[in-house]
């Protein structure tokens, strides 16, 4: 059976789909494909999550999120930066789609073209994500928890209502930074700093 969670404002909604196995990678890829309207993400266990649209203020700071790195990346040349668009198969099965994300370059092209077509088997080294309204703190601290299984050497965790900033690094407690005027990311990501200053 596959499992729809549908994030509310309050509570995700479950819907239960009879006589409808676990979905394979290539069949919730077409799901996602004849839903291009909805954001999807699924679960290691196979349970597919409906999210909510990001509200337009969600959607203004996470444009300037995936500027701030796209823009150090282009300069950088070393990696490849993604907005909120793209999804990823993480290595234990999980579809994932960070708010913005950026992959090492020798890592993005050993894959083919069509893995990159696709929802790229492959964790990012770094990602970051935007707490909404939406957004329940502990889910998205799992959320980050499990980049990190999978691969991920640092992430930020940018919890808006709370002005705080969670740094994950394998290894590690996260570090936690209140109201911080800007985020450093080395030496992962030589030189990305992040500016706050438009994101709170």
């Amino acid at each position: 059976m596959t499992t729809l969670l549908i994030q509310s404002m309050s509570v995700p909604l479950t819907v239960n789909l009879p006589a409808i196995e676990s979905m394979t990678v290539e069949q919730f890829y077409e799901f996602c494909l004849v839903n291009r309207d909805l954001r999807i993400e699924r679960t290691a266990s196979g349970e597919v999550i409906i999210m909510p649209p990001a509200f337009s203020d969600t959607g203004n700071r996470n444009g300037k999120i995936a500027v701030q790195l796209g823009n150090w990346a282009e300069q950088d040349g070393t990696g490849e930066a993604f907005d909120s668009s793209a999804g990823f198969n993480l290595p234990n099965g999980a579809t994932r789609s960070p708010d913005a994300s950026w992959i090492k370059l020798e890592r993005w092209n050993a894959l083919t073209e069509a893995q990159k077509a696709s929802f790229a088997p492959i964790c990012p080294d770094f990602v970051i994500e935007l707490r909404s309204a939406s957004d329940t703190l502990k889910g998205l601290q799992n959320k980050m928890q499990e980049y990190i299984d999978n691969g991920v050497s640092l992430g930020f965790l940018v919890d808006r209502k709370n002005r705080k900033v969670y740094i994950y690094r394998p290894d590690r407690e996260p570090e936690i930074l209140d109201n911080p005027e800007t985020v450093s990311a080395d030496p992962e990501l030589p030189g990305f700093v992040l500016r706050m200053a438009k994101i709170w």
